[in-house]
This record gives structure tokens, C-alpha cells and sequence, in this order.
């Protein structure tokens, strides 16, 4: 796949920032004058031992109002730098904090169109990771690093600008242990070795993320069986994995970053040396002992930019890494919404030798795994088709295939005789209702929920929708009713009970076509009967495709397809089915049995 974005490093990152252009811009000319009035301070230190080493011998006879005068100049040039600088930083964060929420926006909708093969094939952990950690990323550069770069460079250059006027061996003495810094920070930074080890450190931190999420989910089973993190191996082996690598990166930089500190910390080293030497040439020399007292002064000012550089630069291989995992995701392509929409008339959903595989986990795109093969049905509008067969058999797949949450590799799935790649995604979702077995509800209240599956109904549409779900009655019994708020800081339902209010999700948004994957798996024997009273006003006038589980609840179907291996095996009702004695036969008589099954103190009696 190729990348949206050819830009990498700090170009990318200055490509993101220039969204917020015009503040940022203002950031930087503010960083610049604070830069130049925080080093006013130096130059007033300067003159003012300079008047004083000029009348060493009277000092009476310096012009005390002058020196006044340039410390009143360095205070005011101190209070104006902070000034400027917190009004620099202030359009920074503006800037830092718009990118952010634009950022984290168009990524989560990028999320939203892309197939669902992408989601199930990356660990909730790493999303999470890039849209958090590699985002706050790109706001932290913005918001601090980039006025504290461009104060960084406007300081140095102003800086060797001086003291290059001043004094040309001087200021080499200063120049070099900069040229040594930076050149073994370099040697650091560079190479593919280096890049290398921080990709897999980037890499075990991911994996890291992905496993302790798994773990968190899990921590019922691992409670139950009495284990502990070490149990758990993926997320003990990411965690080794996450030290080792860790251990190495700093190994790596160890040495580096302390030559590297000690350089930068000996100006005076160098110096000071050189300033001997000239004015044992010119001992009498007054102007000269004043500007090598400037240097003195003045050079451990440079460590300070100097060392915001280095942590720059450090900081820059994280975000860089960062931003080349958003624009991992950015380069995904979505679903491909058709340039002619087409609307369809009907609502039959009809399958036409359809194929379909899934790309192996960690193997190349051509090594796939075949789910359907020439599956064809047609499931008639006003009627239900329910889909059977053994675990693994492609059911759940063939249904997940009609809101399109993969594209079919052959043949074609058509509503109402119009392709469903014809179709508006929106649109598309606005015409198909899903019900999954394992349903998925939201931190808020019980009616938002409900809401979910259409945004502008009505108080009385939500509460019908409930009732026709079978809801009502144990909302009404919660402390706050409908704004009762689930999850976290709420409350917990029953499984039965978060499937119903699934159920009251589908009624509400009234879809033409239903898929319901056994919507009455986790319901108790008291109110499955109501729930499928429930279901069967719902299905009137509609497509209805059910994933059925249960044999018991599609025994009424109006049509059942038998899958195998991916392939449709049979096709008939439940009488005509039974009589064949095939797959489905068999799978009946094998459901009726076990549901005379006993259990007893000897073990289990059928």
C-alpha cells in the first residue's frame, strides 16, 4: 500500500503542524524576539565590565549612571523575553491543541470507513497507542519543542554572530566543542542499526500495549484458574521483550550522551586556554581582557540551547516514529464509496457466487484462507432466511458480508438487484440492521444506547422500541430508569439483558433489512418466548437473515441454508430438511438429544 504522504521526519511533522499556519508563525516570530531579549542581559554584563575594567585603577571615575542604565536595560529585556515567550508558547498551544483535536478526528474517521478485515487484523492496543500516545506526540513537538527550537537556533546564531565579531579565535574555541557535540550526537542518531533498534522498540511497546489490554479483558479466566502475569505468556514475553529492548536502547546511547553532556558542559575548557594565550601576548591590553571576560560569561549560555537541541533531537526520533504509524493508518484505503450511488427499489439481498477469504496473520497477501466459495441464495423481502451449519462453517462471515464490512472477492451480493458496492455507505447502513451476538454497548445511559440506532427519534420511539425488546420493564426497575448509566460508574447488566437492549437498538432504527446473529442467545427461558413474539412483529415487511445457533428458533424460517466448509450444503425448511436426512438432520437430531442430557451425581445420564 502506498503511503498518502511522501513527506517523512521533520518535514511531515512540519506539514502537520502548518495546519494551524498563521499561529504558528506568530508562535515562532515571538520565540525569536524572546531569544534576542533574554541574551540583552549578556550584552548589559558586558559593557557593564567593560566600564569597570576601563577605570580599574579609578573606578570612581566610572560612569555609574551608564552602568545604571544597562541594568535597568537588562531587567527590562528579561521581563520583555518572558513576555514574549509566554505569548509564544500561548499560540503554540492554541495551534498544538486545534492540530490535536483536527488529528485525532480525522484519524477516528478514517477508522470508521476503512473494512473491517483492518480492525480485526490490528490490536486494539496499538489503535489506541497511535491515537493517544503518537498523537500527544505531535502535540507536545508543536505545542513546546518547536518554540523552543526556533529560541534554540536564534540564540546560537546571535550568539556566534557576536562573538565572531568580537573575537574570530574566540569564538572557534567556542565553536569546536559545539562541532564535537553535535558530531557525536550524529554518529547517535545515524544509521540504519539505529533506526533499526528504535522501529523494534517502537514495535515492542506496541505489542506491549495490544497484550495488556488482552490481559485486562481476560482477568476473569486468569482469576478463575488461580494464574498470575507470568501465566499469561504473550503479555509476560511483551513485557521481557519491552525491558530487553529497553535495556539495549539505552545501552546504545549510554556513553554517547555522556561525551556528548561533558563537551557541552567545558566551554570554559576550551576557552580559556586560547584567551590565556592572547593576553600574554598583549598583557596591557584592557579592550581584550574585557571581551575575554564577555566569553567567559557569555559561552555557558550556548551549553543551555546546545542541550535543548540534543533533547530536541531525541524527542524528534520518537515523533518522527510516531507520526510514520499515523501515516500507517492514513494510508489505508477506506471502503471505496461508488461515483454514481445507486438506490434500490426492493430490498431482497441476493447472493451470486459469492467467494470469500481471509489474508493469513503475518503472512504475504497472497496466502489467504478460504471462508465462502460460490455461495448463491436469495433471501426474499417479507420473509426469513436462516443460515445453519457446524462452527467454522462461513455463517457469520456470509453475513458480515451484506453491510459490507468486507468486500467479496468473486461474484457479487445485490439488495434489491443493486450491488451493495453501488451503494453510499451511508446509505448502505441505513438499510441494514445488525444484531450481534456479542453486543457492544456504550459508556452512557440505557436510553443513548437505544438511541444509537436512530440519533433523532422520539422519547416515545426509544421507550416502544424498549418494550417491543422486552426492556421496559427491567429499565423501569433501575435507579434512574432510561438515563441509568451503564458500565463503569453505573451499572452492569446481564448478558440476556444487553442483547435485549440490542434488539430495541434495531427496532428503533427500523431497517429494511435485518441480520440478526442468534438475538436471543443469552435470553432465560421466561422471556425468550416474548423476545421472539417480539422479533416476529419486528421482521413484518423485511428482509430477515438469521444466524441460527439454536435450531429451536429457526424451525419456523421460511427458508434455511446449510453451509459447510464455506460452500451451501442444503437449502429447504426445517420439514424438508429433516426428512433429507443430510448435514442438517443430523445436527437436529444431535441438538434434540443432547437437550434431554441430565446432569446427576455419577455423571451425565441422557
Amino acid at each position: 500500500m502506498q503511503m498518502n504522504h511522501r513527506k517523512t521526519g521533520m518535514a511531515r511533522l512540519l506539514d502537520i503542524a502548518g495546519e494551524r499556519r498563521g499561529l504558528l508563525i506568530c508562535s515562532g516570530i515571538l520565540s525569536a524576539l524572546s531569544a534576542l531579549l533574554m541574551l540583552l542581559p549578556y550584552v548589559s554584563v558586558y559593557f557593564i565590565l567593560k566600564e569597570l575594567l576601563e577605570h580599574a585603577a579609578r573606578p570612581e571615575a566610572a560612569d555609574g549612571e551608564r552602568m545604571i542604565r544597562w541594568g535597568v536595560a537588562a531587567l527590562l529585556s528579561l521581563i520583555g523575553s518572558l513576555l514574549m515567550m509566554y505569548g509564544g508558547g500561548l499560540s503554540a498551544h492554541i495551534a498544538a491543541f486545534r492540530i490535536l483535536f483536527g488529528l485525532r478526528v480525522k484519524l477516528a474517521a478514517h477508522i470508521g470507513r476503512l473494512p473491517l478485515g483492518w480492525l480485526n487484523g490490528t490490536s486494539t492496543g496499538a489503535v489506541k497507542k497511535t491515537l493517544e500516545h503518537n498523537v500527544e506526540k505531535v502535540e507536545t513537538f508543536v505545542a513546546h519543542q518547536l518554540p523552543d527550537l526556533i529560541h534554540a537556533i536564534v540564540t546560537t546564531v546571535v550568539m556566534i554572530g557576536v562573538m565572531l565579531y568580537l573575537n574570530v579565535w574566540l569564538a572557534l574555541a567556542c565553536i569546536l566543542p559545539i562541532v564535537l557535540g553535535f558530531g557525536i550526537q550524529m554518529r547517535l542518531m545515524s544509521g540504519e542499526k539505529t533506526k533499526e533498534n528504535l522501529k523494534r522498540y517502537y514495535d515492542s511497546l506496541e505489542r506491549m500495549n495490544g497484550s495488556a489490554v488482552q490481559y485486562v479483558r481476560g482477568m476473569p479466566a486468569v482469576k478463575v484458574f488461580g494464574q498470575t502475569v507470568h501465566s499469561f505468556r504473550k503479555f509476560y514475553a511483551d513485557m521481557i521483550s519491552y525491558r530487553d529492548y529497553c535495556l539495549k536502547y539505552t545501552d546504545q546511547f549510554q556513553n554517547g550522551y555522556l561525551l556528548f553532556k561533558v563537551t557541552l558542559g567545558s566551554f570554559a575548557a576550551f576557552v580559556l586556554p586560547v584567551g590565556v594565550y592572547l593576553l600574554s601576548r598583549e598583557p596591557g591590553n584592557i579592550a581584550f581582557a574585557s571581551v575575554l571576560l564577555f566569553f567567559l560569561v557569555m559561552s555557558p549560555g550556548i551549553s543551555a540551547p546546545m542541550f535543548k537541541l540534543m533533547y530536541m533531537a531525541s524527542s524528534l526520533r520518537d515523533i518522527n516514529e510516531g507520526v510514520e504509524r499515523i501515516d500507517r493508518i492514513l494510508a489505508v484505503e477506506p471502503v471505496k464509496e461508488p461515483e454514481q450511488p445507486a438506490v434500490p427499489e426492493a430490498y431482497d439481498v441476493s447472493f451470486d457466487n459469492v467467494s470469500f477469504s481471509y489474508a493469513t496473520e503475518g503472512a504475504g497477501s497472497a496466502s489467504r484462507t478460504e471462508a465462502l466459495s460460490g455461495i448463491a441464495f436469495t433471501a426474499e423481502q417479507g420473509k426469513v432466511t436462516a443460515l445453519a451449519g457446524p462452527s467454522g462453517s462461513g455463517k457469520s462471515t456470509a453475513a458480515n458480508l451484506i453491510p459490507r464490512f468486507w468486500d467479496v472477492e468473486k461474484g457479487a451480493i445485490r439488495i434489491g438487484g443493486v450491488d451493495i458496492r453501488d451503494m453510499e455507505t451511508k446509505a448502505l447502513m441505513n438499510t441494514v440492521a445488525f444484531v450481534f451476538q456479542e453486543t457492544f454497548l456504550f459508556y452512557d445511559t440505557i436510553y443513548n444506547n437505544i438511541a444509537a440506532g436512530r440519533p433523532d427519534a422520539r422519547a416515545e420511539d426509544v421507550i416502544a422500541a424498549a418494550k417491543a425488546a422486552q426492556c421496559h420493564d427491567f429499565i423501569s426497575k433501575l435507579p434512574h430508569g432510561y438515563q441509568t448509566l451503564i458500565g463503569e460508574g453505573g451499572v452492569y447488566l446481564s448478558g440476556g439483558e444487553e442483547q435485549r437492549l440490542a434488539v430495541a437498538r434495531a427496532i428503533l432504527k427500523n431497517a429494511p433489512v435485518l441480520v440478526l446473529d442468534e438475538a436471543t442467545a443469552f435470553a432465560d427461558p421466561e422471556n425468550e418466548r416474548e423476545m421472539q413474539l417480539a422479533l416476529k412483529e419486528l421482521m413484518q415487511d423485511k428482509t430477515v437473515i438469521v444466524i441460527a445457533h439454536r435450531l429451536s428458533t429457526i424451525r419456523d424460517a421460511d427458508q434455511i441454508l446449510v453451509l459447510s466448509e464455506g460452500k451451501l450444503a442444503e437449502r429447504g425448511t426445517h420439514p424438508q430438511l429433516v426428512a433429507a436426512e443430510g448435514l442438517y438432520s443430523r445436527m437436529w437430531h444431535a441438538y434434540t438429544d443432547a437437550a434431554e442430557w441430565q446432569i446427576e451425581a455419577g455423571g451425565v445420564r441422557q
